[in-house]
């Protein structure tokens, strides 16, 4: 293996370790397979497809990326994304069009531990020769975790119970060039436990209008309200310069997550009081939070699903991003 690869391999495995999971993981490797169960899929290694006296299946791959190269999720000619590189694999894998749902809809530059999409085919190919098809086609910053029959009303996006992101800080006079691809740097020094209580005021269920994107602001909207289920800030104990921001929510407006920790920061540099956070969210106005945080930092960690209904259908949740 060259020096590159091998490089490329040590920075890989050091942004798993501290992306699994909860902060203080960062001295254990990522299992394997850690999906988020729906309660009635089927094994990878099943040789045989579900629905037999089916023509169309639904399945679903669990995925993995770097997204410092890509230019977001979602296909767009011209341009490298994850959608655009799933789907033309999947294309030449099955020889028909294919059209991926994702759980979320990452932006250009973020990161994903446990992406989820779901797409329909009626070929018959055993999702063990899929799994490995793709992994042959996609580039080097792209996993395909797992690839596995779902019921036919499983759908990667509207099926989500809940999807976690975390957002990874750097904190330290210096830059680090291997924790570059995958944190953010910030220079001064950040009082965690003060960004950690500003932000229990997140949990619930609130109008986060304040913390969507700019340009969302004049697009209309059903709601701007969404339920968060954990938010906390931690420094990771096996190395104190990674700052991370755990949250997990029932769906995100675009931006969200960036933007709470933008205000987050303002609140460690004791620019913004502890109770600024519950302020924020008290006004409408994108202005009224603090900067977007850069996308290099934020992954999409982990997504939940509902569990399976009477006759096999997962039931759909609310149209979520």
């Amino acid at each position: 293996m060259s020096s590159r690869r091998a490089s490329r391999s040590g920075r890989a495995a050091m942004f798993a370790s501290f992306i699994s999971g909860r902060v203080g993981a960062i001295a254990h490797p990522w299992p394997r397979s850690s999906l988020s169960s729906d309660g009635a899929m089927r094994s990878e290694r099943s040789p045989t497809v579900a629905g037999e006296h089916s023509t169309r299946r639904t399945i679903r791959i669990d995925l993995e990326y770097d997204g410092s190269d890509f230019r977001g999720f979602a296909p767009q000619p011209g341009l490298r994304t994850i959608g655009g590189e799933i789907e033309a694999g999947l294309q030449r894998v099955l020889q028909a069009p294919i059209r991926v749902t994702p759980a979320g809809r990452t932006d250009t530059g973020v990161h994903a531990r446990g992406q989820v999409v779901s797409f329909q085919t009626v070929s018959r190919m055993p999702v063990v020769d899929l799994k490995r098809a793709l992994n042959a086609l996609v580039g080097e910053d792209v996993l395909v975790r797992s690839v596995a029959d779902v019921p036919a009303g499983f759908d990667a996006r509207r099926s989500a119970r809940s999807r976690r992101y975390r957002y990874a800080i750097w904190n330290a006079p210096d830059r680090d060039v291997w924790h570059r691809r995958w944190t953010t740097h910030v220079e001064a020094a950040l009082d965690a436990d003060a960004m950690d209580t500003a932000c229990q005021a997140l949990v619930g269920r609130h109008d986060f209008a304040a913390f969507r994107t700019h340009a969302a602001q004049d697009e209309p909207r059903s709601s701007t309200v969404r339920s968060v289920f954990r938010a906390e800030w931690r420094h990771d104990p096996s190395e104190p310069r990674l700052l991370a921001f755990d949250i997990e929510a029932d769906a995100f407006l675009r931006h969200m997550v960036r933007s709470i920790v933008g205000s987050s920061v303002l609140v460690g540099r004791e620019r913004l009081p502890v109770t600024g956070i519950e302020a924020i969210m008290g006004r409408t106005e994108r202005a009224a939070a603090g900067p977007t945080a850069p996308a290099g930092g934020l992954t999409l960690v982990e997504v939940k699903y509902e569990v399976v209904g009477v006759g096999g259908q997962v039931a759909p949740s609310a149209d979520r991003m």
